[in-house]
């Protein structure tokens, strides 16, 4: 364990001095990711944080949480199957003092200014396996009377998900696929295997991902990528058991 000093100048709750481990406890979260293995990492990050969450995979998911509870903190993908992710950052921003925290993550880093200008709190990168950061990222942007106070232990804890979650992904990539043939799901396809690769850290699948948003941006034929997708898809889910 490493302890880093905590700046936050309120005195921590009751229930934060009793479960020092857990600095996220009495906390609600609502994570906004279509992706269930990026959203299980999530979950478990909030678990071991004693963190509740809440979870949405859409804009319009999120936006029904949003009418019927407050959360302390939203984390929103910067993709997401009916829209940017900046919409609803703008949105939650605009319900003004009280409004929760608002942290964005996504697997493109350069997705980072985008998210800042509408009006997030912070940006982390994709995947997000430490526990240590997880919380010092949620810390640090707590308003001070969330947060404890004094120095704490920071877990060097790697969290990493069931593959049961990576095998629904590639099963809805393989799903998704099987009717691709209009720009929209060509750009979600590109964009939702990205993040899951990268979460999974498959560099053949992040590369093939790659090249189908690089061709499809250019404007080239995209035939040859959804074809070599395809097969990179059925050959992780035949490995796993599923196909």
């Amino acid at each position: 364990m490493q302890t880093e000093p905590n700046s936050l100048r309120a005195t921590a709750p009751l229930w934060q001095a009793k479960l020092p481990g857990r600095p996220l406890s009495g906390l609600t979260v609502l994570v906004v990711e279509d992706s269930r293995f990026a959203s299980e990492a999530m979950r478990l990050l909030c678990l071991r944080s004693g963190a509740r969450i809440r979870r949405a995979d859409s804009l319009r998911a999120a936006m029904r949480h949003l009418q019927t509870y407050r959360p302390a903190v939203v984390i929103v993908d910067m993709g997401l199957p009916d829209g940017c992710g900046t919409e609803l950052i703008a949105q939650v921003r605009a319900l003004g003092a009280g409004a929760p925290t608002i942290l964005a993550i996504s697997g493109d880093p350069d997705k980072r200014d985008q998210a800042m200008r509408a009006g997030a709190a912070e940006f982390m990168e994709k995947p997000i396996e430490s526990l240590a950061l997880f919380q010092q990222v949620i810390l640090s942007t707590l308003p001070a009377d969330l947060g404890p106070r004094g120095p704490r232990l920071l877990p060097d804890d790697v969290i990493i998900p069931d593959d049961s979650a990576l095998r629904d992904d590639l099963a809805h990539v393989a799903e998704v696929l099987a009717g691709a043939s209009d720009e929209a799901a060509i750009d979600y396809i590109a964009r939702f295997l990205a993040g899951v690769a990268r979460s999974a850290h498959d560099a053949p699948l992040a590369e093939a991902a790659a090249a189908l948003a690089r061709d499809h941006q250019a404007g080239r034929a995209v035939a040859t990528d959804l074809t070599r997708i395809r097969g990179l898809v059925h050959e992780r889910l035949t490995a796993a058991g599923t196909a």
